[in-house]
């Protein structure tokens, strides 16, 4: 009786603050402007991409940046390389070599502290840039050519210190035409490789369902910044004041973290400012980086973010955390609880019910504003893997130990 009250008490919560998610998210229109006169005359961004072993993706994003229907004079890419072992630094500067951009390496001494080598770079460029906005990517993102101009407007319009803007990964939809290839390739040598397909469409549906995994964490951090209680960011499409940044004395307190260059910024920036931390809901201004491909490259990257929240010293977000924690780990309760007889048949579908109804929705609608509705099918595969994804790197966390990221050991 007492477990199955419990059940019903966290799933309700969890609905009623999925279904305040929907409301915020539905209530708040979409931007969608590039009025030049919006823009100051004596803004300049700063375009600041850290870099390590990108030989594979970088030149991408530079084409894409060289497209922007931002005026040239109007901003600078500095790209940070932290001691690549591969072409990346050769790519950037035969490119630096035709373009009309300004652009800028800023190669990185060897590191010799503790500080977090994504933090040392965007630092480090930071006191090279000209701009008085500051605009972080990576080097596997790409950007469409209304990019800086959306993000350029919005800041001139609102006055934000610091505006978020949404990332996703790369669809890796899975094309009929090439099934049709590959299937008639397979019917002609039967014996040979007749597991391809089956491989392609496992690797599909992994990286639709990071697509839509992570669509969540977009929404809930944008969520929060639209009512003001800001608790998620990312680095991969972050902009802010250098002065402002200057002005909370950028990373220091946390530059020993491998991860937060994001995160701690914004909310050493909220925390100060609450009113002038913005999120950007524009199509325009989405970034798109690559999923992971790998089981290892994957629990490295949400090991790092889950054990960001034992630094938090906003109680709010710490709380937050735990609390999402308990929803997901509601549910691999629940099927235990059930199949053992803990609970009633009727406890069980309420459950899952408060779980996945809103939550189903508010999923949907930030699929949509990613450009990824062709996905909303997928959705209930990943509300029953998600929670055992949660609870796995909630416990992971807690446990100090290194992890390897961009071929570096790191705490």
């Amino acid at each position: 009786m007492i477990l199955s009250i419990l059940l019903l008490i966290i799933g309700s919560l969890y609905f009623l603050m999925t279904t305040g998610l929907v409301i915020i998210w539905s209530k708040n229109r979409k931007v969608s402007f590039i009025d030049k006169n919006f823009m100051a005359d004596t803004l300049v961004i700063s375009v600041i991409i850290p870099v390590r072993n990108e030989a594979k993706n970088i030149l991408s994003l530079l084409q894409d940046l060289e497209k922007q229907t931002l005026a040239k004079e109007k901003f600078e890419v500095i790209v940070a390389d932290d001691d690549s072992t591969d072409d990346t630094v050769t790519i950037v500067r035969n490119f630096q070599q035709t373009t009309k951009l300004n652009l800028v390496i800023n190669q990185l001494p060897p590191k010799t502290n503790n500080t977090s080598p994504k933090k040392r770079a965007i630092d480090s460029s930071i006191k090279l840039a000209k701009g008085n906005l500051i605009t972080t990517t990576d080097g596997d993102c790409r950007v469409g050519e209304y990019w800086l101009e959306t993000i350029a407007n919005f800041q001139a319009q609102t006055g934000a210190y610091l505006v978020s803007s949404a990332v996703t990964f790369n669809s890796a939809a899975f094309n009929n035409i090439a099934f049709e290839r590959k299937a008639a390739r397979f019917a002609q040598a039967p014996l040979s490789k007749p597991y391809s397909i089956i491989r392609s469409i496992i690797h599909s549906i992994i990286n639709n369902t990071q697509i839509i995994e992570f669509s969540s964490l977009v929404g809930s951090g944008a969520c929060a910044m639209l009512v003001q209680k800001p608790n998620m960011c990312n680095g991969a499409n972050l902009t802010y004041l250098k002065s402002v940044f200057h002005e909370v004395k950028g990373f220091t307190g946390n530059e020993d973290l491998a991860s937060g260059d994001d995160e701690f910024l914004m909310h050493k920036i909220a925390a100060k400012y609450p009113d002038k931390v913005r999120f950007l809901k524009s199509q325009d201004a989405i970034v798109e980086t690559e999923a992971h491909t790998s089981w290892r490259s994957f629990y490295n990257q949400r090991k790092r973010w889950a054990s960001k929240w034992r630094h938090y010293n906003n109680w709010q977000t710490t709380a937050l955390a735990v609390f999402v924690f308990l929803a997901n780990l509601l549910v691999p309760l629940t099927f235990v609880s059930w199949f053992a007889d803990f609970i009633s048949t009727e406890t069980f579908l309420m459950s899952l019910f408060l779980k996945f109804s809103a939550e189903f929705i508010f999923l949907s609608l930030m699929v949509s504003f990613l450009r990824k509705k062709n996905l909303i099918w997928l959705i209930p595969f990943v509300q029953l893997v998600y929670p055992l994804y949660v609870v796995f790197f909630g416990l992971v966390a807690q446990k100090q130990g290194e992890y390897v990221w961009k071929g570096r050991k790191l705490k």
